[in-house]
């Protein structure tokens, strides 16, 4: 078999260890814990159904939900972290690079590279679609917590304040998604799912 092809079957089975990296959020029918896999494809959806309310002009679409089908793909080796650990937060970014370098690495020179400079640019959040994706990537949650959440979760949760705090960033790349997230927000600190 030809090696570029060999490399890219490699890493395609790498990164299928993504539907077992399992996040905080639940499944609709709450029977289990969402995975990072499920996470990437409901939020590319929710670029391809929202990019009408994205505030920068000339949004490039196809680069956003490439975006956000590449950057949650560190996970799968470096785990997913949840945005109110502290700690787990203060390495995330040495941890996540790594992580990156190491599964790209495994692509043709030029994929890496294509993958790394997407990766890089959607964490950097300065290009329009870079902030626009981040959003989104915030927003997902948020929506999920709504319909799945329970009151008697136990173990630790953030305050509505601080998961404002947090998603307060949706604002630049989208005014009525940043609306919309602060009504999921409320709803949410209504229904009891926040501290």
């Amino acid at each position: 078999m030809d090696s570029r092809l060999t490399q890219q079957l490699a890493f395609l089975d790498e990164i299928e260890r993504l539907k077992v990296v399992y996040r905080r959020n639940r499944t609709l029918d709450r029977s289990r814990q969402e995975n990072s896999a499920e996470h990437s494809w409901h939020v590319a959806m929710f670029a391809l159904v929202l990019a009408e309310h994205g505030s920068a002009p000339d949004l490039d679409l196809f680069k956003v939900i490439r975006m956000l089908l590449i950057h949650d793909l560190v996970e799968v080796h470096a785990g997913d972290t949840w945005i109110y650990d502290g700690a787990a937060v203060s390495g995330q970014a040495r941890t996540e690079e790594a992580a990156a370098a190491k599964l790209f690495g495994m692509l043709p020179a030029d994929q890496a590279t294509e993958f790394m400079s997407l990766w890089l640019e959607f964490e950097q959040r300065e290009s329009a679609e870079a902030k626009f994706a981040a959003s989104l990537d915030s927003l997902q949650p948020l929506s999920n917590h709504l319909l799945s959440g329970d009151p008697h979760d136990e173990g630790p949760r953030p305050g509505a304040l601080e998961v404002m705090d947090k998603k307060r960033h949706i604002a630049a790349s989208s005014e009525k998604l940043w609306e919309a997230a602060q009504e999921l927000i409320r709803e949410s600190a209504v229904r009891g799912l926040y501290r």
